[in-house]
C-alpha cells in the first residue's frame, strides 16, 4: 500500500512539474506507426485491440498516459469521453494506453472513460517504448498520436498538461478530412 501511495504521489508531482520538464522524443509525423496488439477494456469488458485491424475502420487516436486514477489522467479521460462524438464523426477510434494492469483498466474504462473508449494495458511499457512515449523509465509519457488509416502518424503531441491532447487530435482529424 505504501508503494502505491508513493507511486501516486510521484505521478501527481510529475503532472505539477510538467512545464519544467523537457519535451520527450516522439515519433515524427509521416512515419509508420508501429503495429501492436494489447488487452484493452471498454465499459469493463476486456478484448484484444489490434492497431492494424482498427485502422481498417478509420483513423486511430492513440494516447499514452502515466497512471490510471491520478488527477491529470482522470481529467484527460473525462475530456476524451466528453468529445467522443466529435472523434466518431471523423470515424476515429480512441484508445488510451498506460502500464496499469488490465484489472485497473477495466475499472478506469467504466469510471473515468465513462465506457466511451478503450484503455489498454501495457505492462513493461513495450508499446510506449515503440512509440517513444516513456517518462522516467517507469511510466508512459502523456503523448498522443493521430494515425491515418494508411498507418502513418499525422499528429504527435507530448505535454503532461492533459487538455491540449484533445484539441490537437481533433484539429489533426479535421485537417486530414479537409485534405481528403
Amino acid at each position: 500500500m505504501a508503494f502505491v501511495l508513493r507511486l501516486v504521489w510521484l505521478v501527481a508531482a510529475l503532472e505539477l512539474l510538467a512545464p519544467a520538464l523537457p519535451a520527450a522524443a516522439a515519433l515524427k509525423d509521416g512515419t509508420m506507426a508501429p503495429d501492436f496488439t494489447a488487452s484493452a477494456a471498454r465499459g469493463g469488458t476486456v478484448s484484444d485491440f489490434h492497431l492494424k485491424t482498427a485502422l481498417v475502420a478509420g483513423p486511430v487516436v492513440l494516447y499514452f498516459f502515466p497512471k490510471s486514477f491520478t488527477s491529470g489522467c482522470t481529467i484527460e479521460a473525462h475530456a476524451f469521453s466528453d468529445h467522443i462524438a466529435e472523434f466518431r464523426r471523423y470515424g476515429a477510434t480512441v484508445i488510451g494506453v498506460s502500464a496499469d494492469d488490465i484489472e485497473t483498466q477495466k475499472k478506469f474504462s467504466t469510471q473515468e472513460c465513462r465506457s466511451n473508449f478503450l484503455v489498454a494495458s501495457d505492462p513493461g511499457l513495450k508499446i510506449a517504448r515503440a512509440y517513444d512515449a516513456v517518462l522516467m523509465g517507469a511510466f508512459a509519457n502523456r503523448t498522443s498520436y493521430v494515425i491515418a488509416p494508411d498507418g502513418k502518424v499525422i499528429e504527435t503531441y507530448t505535454d503532461l498538461e492533459p487538455l491540449g491532447h484533445i484539441d490537437n487530435a481533433l484539429r489533426a482529424l479535421r485537417d486530414q478530412k479537409t485534405r481528403s
